[in-house]
């Protein structure tokens, strides 16, 4: 590791696989952003490699790692931490982890925005600006309080036009707004245990169609 190295950062929540490289301070060098598929296990590492070569950082270089933790794809996610993890073991690096709803939220603009992401095929995450995500049960609709605006990722056609638009813009600032988180926690010293970061994901429990009281979330988590 070399002390006030420029920061990696790696998201697999979303379609859209996301990597960055950025000053200590969290400024954005470079960043890649491609459509993932199921194919994170085997371009993510050399996509990782590729940017590192064409900004001429190598690897012992760098000084930290960001990592986006969801909620997700459940796939997608574990391929991104664990390669996370990999790299922050392999060349003694701090990592920090960063809930990538709450990301998106600040790529947004932040303020009064429910964002909506993808659960499986019918149902779909809410999450609000310091909330836990809640699963919203297929055929519902989020209930908006005033002044909310709703910010929708990977769900074209699944939630209305104008909020997958603001949705496609907070994508395209992601790898900003975890570099923000991360870089500032990193600085502060607060940095994650290899040992207990795991992804942020949500599952809707066997046979629940309709969110309980407690949002009927199941949590895996240690990022902030």
């Amino acid at each position: 590791m070399t002390a006030g190295g420029p920061l990696l950062a790696i998201d697999t929540a979303t379609t859209h696989a996301v990597i960055a490289l950025a000053r200590p301070d969290g400024t954005l060098i470079d960043e890649r952003r491609w459509v993932a598929g199921y194919r994170h296990g085997e371009e993510l590492l050399a996509r990782i490699e590729a940017l590192l070569a064409d900004t001429g950082v190598a690897p012992a270089a760098l000084g930290g790692l960001v990592v986006g933790t969801g909620p997700g794809a459940f796939t997608g996610l574990r391929v991104g931490i664990a390669t996370a993890k990999g790299l922050a073991h392999a060349l003694g690096l701090p990592i920090a982890g960063v809930v990538t709803g709450q990301a998106l939220i600040a790529a947004s603009g932040g303020g009064a925005v429910v964002l909506l992401q993808p659960a499986g095929p019918s149902d779909r995450v809410l999450t609000r600006p310091g909330e836990h995500p809640v699963i919203l049960a297929g055929g519902t609709d989020p209930d908006l309080r005033e002044g909310e605006r709703l910010v929708a990722v990977d769900l074209d056609g699944r939630a209305d036009p104008a909020a997958t638009t603001l949705g496609e813009a907070a994508h395209a600032g992601l790898a900003a707004a975890l570099l923000a988180t991360g870089a500032a926690r990193l600085a502060a010293g607060d940095a994650d245990d290899l040992a207990t970061l795991v992804p942020e994901y949500v599952t809707l429990p066997r046979g629940v169609r309709e969110a309980p009281a407690d949002g009927g979330v199941e949590m895996s988590g240690g990022s902030r």
